[in-house]
């Protein structure tokens, strides 16, 4: 564009990255711990020539019609499920995304809730707290081997295969499956011992897992979900939770999000949930945030966008 620009975020943060965009652009902050809502979002857009914009906010042809002067759109996030791509590349809106900077913080997540589910950590904890510690006894607690165990992943993009690597390091078998390679995902449910979802969130993924594919795991199995919430049926996953088809379930990810506290699911056995922070490091969201502003800056200097979605 050649000109100092007007950028609208849809939430503040605290790192450098925001000094470097302020310097060459002005800047208009959503200032508030909750998104912006929908109305607020068109009215902040209309004034705005790009959006620095996160998950939560839904990006498509709605907001793309009340805000024509919107010329770029980087999201703070690996993932672009919230954003109508298809849409923004009919208009000529560049859409930028920060892929592979939260593998490692992603795949970490994802192992520990693997962990927590299988040794019963929250559970643990809780009883501790609760002053219901009883003494120590052979079948206290127990829960699941991981050395020797089989690790299935669905979805083998950069964090399954770093969860891949992490199971591995625990002495772990490692099976996956995905639309170019890997095994049929029927075949994964059947001989996994813990089923890790890595997979991005479009049509054909809806629902991926849903009371089908539970009644074909093992009744011992673990099911691991930090890509997208939508990816799972959750009413189907409590429902295998109750009946006990399943082990248990560690999730990063619910939909909606947040999670309303009286939501079903939250009632069903062996269930730990965390509230989607698979990329929260201090290095990893900088560094997020430094990739979201490289995005709007090339855009708004007329160049490409070096984060591209795809």
């Amino acid at each position: 564009m050649g000109r100092v620009a007007r950028v609208f975020i849809t939430r503040s943060f605290a790192f450098d990255a925001l000094d470097r965009l302020r310097a060459e652009h002005e800047v208009d902050i959503w200032d508030h711990d909750t998104p912006p809502p929908p109305q607020a979002l068109r009215e902040r857009a209309q004034q705005a020539d790009a959006l620095l914009t996160m998950i939560t906010e839904r990006v498509d042809a709605e907001l793309f019609d009340a805000a024509p002067s919107v010329k770029a759109v980087a999201n703070l996030a690996v993932g672009t499920d919230n954003i109508d791509l298809e849409e923004a590349a009919r208009r000529g809106i560049k859409v930028g995304n920060t892929p592979g900077v939260l593998t490692d913080a992603t795949a970490d997540i994802a192992f520990a809730l693997l962990l927590g589910i299988a040794r019963r950590l929250s559970e643990g904890e809780r009883e501790v707290r609760k002053g219901r510690w009883a003494p120590w006894h052979p079948t206290h607690m127990v829960g699941g081997d991981l050395a020797g165990a089989t690790l299935g992943i669905v979805g083998w993009g950069r964090i399954g295969q770093a969860m891949a690597r992490r199971g591995e390091g625990f002495g772990m078998e490692v099976i996956h499956s995905s639309r170019s390679s890997g095994i049929p995902l029927d075949e994964l449910l059947e001989r996994a011992d813990y089923v890790s979802l890595h997979t991005p969130l479009t049509p054909e993924t809806r629902h991926l897992m849903g009371a089908p594919q539970f009644k074909r795991m093992k009744r011992t199995a673990y099911l691991i979900n930090t890509a997208r919430g939508g990816v799972v049926d959750q009413a189907a996953l409590r429902e295998a939770l109750v009946r006990g088809e399943i082990a248990g379930a560690g999730l990063d990810v619910t939909d909606p999000e947040p999670l309303p506290p009286d939501d079903p699911l939250l009632t069903a056995p062996n269930l730990l949930v965390m509230p989607h922070v698979g990329s929260a490091t201090f290095r990893t969201r900088a560094r997020m945030a430094d990739m979201a502003v490289d995005n709007l800056l090339a855009a708004l200097a007329g160049r490409d966008m070096p984060h591209p979605a795809s």
